[in-house]
């Protein structure tokens, strides 16, 4: 139930999910990539970009490796 009232630390301190066009500085050599180079890799380009943050002491989120292993993140609304 906490708020920082800063979108980065509130976008930080909870489950993020976010619609619409991606961030090509997120891609190595990103800022030299073309719109097809980076819809190849999974990107997309739209008007918008929202943002969403989800928080509770329901949310459990686990990262999923190149090898398909889980790791725990979030427990109960709490960083892991």
């Amino acid at each position: 139930g906490l708020l920082f009232f800063n979108t980065l630390f509130d976008e930080n301190a909870a489950c993020h999910i976010a619609l619409g066009q991606c961030y090509s500085k997120c891609f190595v050599d990103g800022a030299s990539l073309t719109q097809d180079e980076i819809a190849a890799r999974g990107g997309n380009k739209s008007f918008i970009h929202i943002d969403w943050m989800i928080g509770s002491d329901k949310v459990d989120i686990d990262g999923v490796g190149k090898d398909g292993g889980r790791v725990p993140v979030m427990r109960r609304g709490e960083w892991a």
